[in-house]
């Protein structure tokens, strides 16, 4: 039998800056551990194909929009069978050499946790709060419009946990989505992300898909990893729609908290 890989990884791609994205590659390939990282291409012109030519890379090139959930679901049946750990990572993400191997020490140390997240910082290296309690629609309508965030600052701050010591490792509600990592069977057993969910919220959901499967989130802020944050639906009108396209999927779905 065919020894498995440590890790897999995937990053789904459309409009991508190439100098960002190298930089997540290379981060992810200069891991010592046995690994494989997947790009899966969703532009109609199949744009990032022969970029990257190393051995651990497998271009995927869809030749279409399918959408962030959908674009990540394509590789399960290529991990179920063939990795321990499996990385859902964003384009534009980067992290120290050692950053995969401390957080895959901490999943191998509970059994009950089906995911792990690090701190995420900006670029300059303020914290983006990136684990939270569920959002509630006021929640989120304050965090689309930066005028309402004043009226509705004690949601927001308790939203992200800011009355807890965030210096300390955390079973969250949800992590937001630029890094998760997963014990390969668990994201398996999750079916991935939520197809229905175009872009945004898949997050969100695949942390109550977790709830269901009865296992935990864990924030582990002892990593950190930088991530630039493009926030597309607070700038362009077209994916403001698309954002609130999925948070009504997904109250009709799970509810209002």
């Amino acid at each position: 039998m065919k020894e498995k890989l440590d890790i897999t990884a995937s990053i789904v791609l459309y409009n991508e800056d190439l100098k960002e994205l190298t930089k997540a590659v290379n981060c992810f390939l200069d891991s010592s551990l046995k690994k494989k990282l997947f790009l899966i291409d969703n532009t109609p012109n199949k744009k990032f194909k022969g970029i990257f030519k190393q051995k651990e890379v497998a271009y995927i090139g869809v030749g279409k929009n399918i959408g962030f959930g959908a674009a990540h679901n394509i590789i399960i049946d290529k991990i179920k069978n063939s990795s321990k750990f499996h990385l859902i990572l964003n384009p534009d993400v980067s992290f120290k050499k050692d950053v995969l191997t401390n957080l895959i020490n901490q999943l191998e140390i509970d059994t009950t946790i089906a995911m792990i997240a690090p701190k995420i910082l900006f670029p300059n290296n303020t914290h983006q709060y990136s684990c939270r309690r569920y959002p509630s629609p006021v929640e989120l309508l304050a965090r689309r419009f930066a005028f309402l965030n004043p009226i509705f600052k004690a949601t927001i701050f308790n939203g992200t946990y800011r009355d807890k010591n965030l210096d300390k490792p955390l079973y969250a509600a949800y992590i937001t989505g630029c890094f998760h990592l997963y014990k390969t069977l668990d994201f398996v057993a999750l079916q991935g992300f939520d197809e229905r969910y175009f872009l945004y919220m898949e997050d969100v959901d695949i942390c109550k898909k977790i709830d269901v499967l009865g296992k935990k989130k864990l924030y582990y802020p002892n990593e950190e990893v930088m991530h630039v944050l493009k926030q597309g639906s607070s700038k362009n009108i077209h994916l403001f729609f698309r954002h609130t396209s999925s948070a009504i999927k997904y109250f009709l779905k799970w509810g209002v908290n």
